[in-house]
């Protein structure tokens, strides 16, 4: 469950060895990756091997939440069937949120992006719509047990084909003077893979390879399809994700601007992935404060990787220091707060830019996004390494 709820494997092994101390067990001895669990458990002489599968790939920061809790205040003693109830009762629970709200947080979350990524009015209205669709699409898609790969392609033609439906029939219209093409790519931005690619690094570094390069291949091929189904619709329309020129904007109003734009991208992450309202708000003052200081540390002549390293610490600090008081794993607080600085529009041209053809664009793009990704997770993980004692040991 904890592993189907998008928890990183370090914390899908703990829970394990938690519930085996609980029950009996000498040992609980695992191997996990982004989709299945081998353990090995042991009594005494006796020890007993498990496969299990996971078929559900999805976050859900809520359940993460509870069965973590769960774990942690299970005592000697405690019954098989006392768990099993109380994980039947997590199970039972029910999304927090309905569709409607759901496809509302993407909407939220990536017209917020459309600013940051230099969109003006007309690209920040058009994303919400587009975005909020290809949502919509998508979780209803997903809970009718489709291909994931599949729905995220559809989910993204969805998104990108409502947005340039909307602007060229504004344009037809002469209610826009161009159709405002370098929009289009933040309206799919909520199938960024955050907490997927955020868990993989963590994994990697703490030299869990098995768990972390599945995590990392499954999350390059929901970023991949996204991106096929953008470049198809860009193809057919014949236009090119070229980036936004940057606003014309005084110093105090693009600050005000981008901390409020920051705030509700991370807020609607948070809920997008099933948080309470109240470590949405906590994600949400974090990931402001961050991301505004990081894009200052840009334009003040940083390179980007450099910034995004720092701002990773930062986050990683910051939730250590809330998260405990507010009774959550920290992942619940960081990820959301450094999803919003994941450069999912240069991952997007990266694969545009490699099916046209322009090898050049491409790398540029690609290597770009590749340094902001890892110096993202290495912040990460130094500010782990200083807060946790239990991470700064080699792992055994």
């Amino acid at each position: 469950m904890l592993l189907a709820s998008g928890s990183g494997s370090y914390r899908v092994k703990i829970a394990m060895q938690q519930v085996g101390r609980a029950l009996g067990m000498d040992s609980v001895a695992a191997q996990v990756t982004v989709n299945e669990i081998t353990a090995t458990s042991h009594r005494g002489p006796i020890f007993r091997t498990e496969v299990v599968q996971s078929r559900a790939i999805g976050v859900n920061a809520h359940r993460i939440a509870t069965l973590e809790r769960l774990c942690a205040t299970l005592r000697p003693g405690v019954t098989v069937e006392e768990i099993e109830e109380r994980l039947d009762a997590i199970e039972a629970t029910p999304p927090r949120y309905g569709p409607w709200s759901n496809a509302l947080f993407a909407a939220l979350a990536c017209a917020a992006f459309a600013f940051l990524n230099n969109g003006g009015p007309v690209e920040v209205l058009v994303v919400f719509f587009g975005a909020g669709l290809g949502q919509l699409a998508r979780r209803h898609m997903l809970h009718k047990g489709y291909n994931q790969l599949g729905v995220t392609m559809l989910s993204a033609a969805v998104a990108s084909g409502v947005y340039l439906g909307i602007v060229n029939v504004l344009f037809a219209l002469g209610a826009v003077d161009s159709i405002h093409e370098s929009g289009y790519v933040s309206a799919v931005l909520f199938l960024v893979p955050g907490f997927p690619l955020v868990t993989a690094g963590l994994d990697l570094s703490r030299l869990d390879f098995s768990a972390g390069m599945s995590r990392l291949t499954y999350a390059l091929m929901i970023m991949t399809s996204a991106a096929l189904s953008v470049w198809a619709v860009s193809a057919v329309m014949g236009l090119t994700p070229d980036p936004a020129d940057p606003l014309s904007l005084s110093l105090a109003l693009e600050i005000g601007l981008r901390l409020a734009a920051s705030a509700l991208g991370v807020w609607g992450f948070a809920l997008l992935f099933n948080s309470p309202w109240r470590i949405a708000f906590a994600a949400a003052g974090i990931g402001m404060l961050v991301n505004v200081g990081r894009l200052e540390l840009v334009d003040a002549g940083m390179l980007p990787q450099g910034a995004a390293c720092v701002a990773g610490v930062v986050v990683g600090v910051l939730a250590n220091l809330v998260a405990p008081r507010l009774g959550v794993p920290r992942i619940t607080l960081s990820v959301p707060a450094v999803v919003i600085m994941v450069p999912g529009a240069s991952a997007y041209r990266a694969i545009y830019y490699l099916n046209s053809g322009d090898s050049v664009e491409a790398l540029a793009h690609g290597v770009q996004a590749t340094f902001v990704v890892i110096a993202l997770v290495i912040g990460l993980t130094i500010a782990r390494t200083l807060t946790d004692g239990a991470w700064r040991r080699a792992p055994r």
